[in-house]
């Protein structure tokens, strides 16, 4: 299959069928996140270049990622917080006039007939390649493993050291990272923070929360955290650092 990148500000027209592709399948508590709310209207409008999708032979989208621009001295402790801080970061060095030099990779996600063939590579080179061309040296993602959510009690600093027989993670997301030559870091523990009130995650989790406490929530890769006296539930929920290069 050949695959063509196009910038996503670019191509308007599949805009909307990029909505209905990246929507899907995701737990309804994911778009609740506040300071992605806060910053991603400035992302897509300051990283416009580190936003792509890729076509299939007949024009379809065949994938879709983004980036932000980060400034990151190379060292551990140096990381941004994860997903949330990592956009705060963007923005705020933008609008301050500092120099970027590492691209932090937000998402790439591959339409649902096209996954398993290699497609999500393509895409994270394709974003690699994006921010090579806007001078940015280093290349690094906060990755939500695709099989965490089955192990919500598992701390993910533990979570990413499990591998299969051949070596290689367990977790098929984190998997594709580093058969790319990608090395974990390690965990982001509040990489993304959703926040809502008792009856906002009743309905998000579809169940009932008649305590303060945590529970295990469908799709979480963390209990979500209910304090019903303050009527707030909080998902903090940990990504894995990698970095590819």
């Amino acid at each position: 299959m050949d695959l063509s990148p196009v910038v996503f500000a670019d191509r308007p027209d599949l805009h909307e069928q990029a909505d209905a592709i990246f929507s899907a399948g995701w737990p309804e508590f994911i778009f609740h996140d506040p300071v992605a709310d806060q910053f991603l209207d400035r992302v897509r409008e300051y990283f416009r270049q580190l936003s792509l999708l890729l076509l299939d032979d007949d024009g379809r989208i065949a994938a879709g990622g983004w980036g932000v621009a980060v400034r990151w001295d190379g060292s551990i402790g140096g990381l941004p917080g994860g997903y949330d801080d990592a956009l705060r970061q963007a923005v705020e060095l933008r609008e301050a006039g500092g120099e970027a030099d590492t691209l932090v990779i937000g998402a790439a996600q591959v339409r649902s007939d096209l996954q398993g063939q290699g497609v999500a590579a393509a895409m994270l080179r394709q974003l690699a390649d994006a921010g090579v061309r806007a001078g940015l040296v280093r290349v690094i993602a906060p990755v939500r493993p695709a099989l965490k959510a089955r192990y919500p009690l598992t701390p993910m600093a533990r979570f990413m050291t499990w591998t299969r027989s051949d070596g290689l993670p367990l977790d098929p997301w984190l998997r594709t990272h580093r058969r790319m030559g990608a090395r974990l870091l390690g965990p982001a523990e509040r990489s993304m923070v959703m926040c809502g009130s008792v009856a906002e995650w009743e309905g998000w989790a579809g169940m009932p929360l008649p305590d303060s406490g945590p529970y295990v929530v469908a799709g979480a890769l963390a209990p979500v955290e209910v304090d019903r006296e303050r009527d707030v539930g909080v998902l903090a929920e940990p990504n894995v650092w990698v970095r590819h290069r």
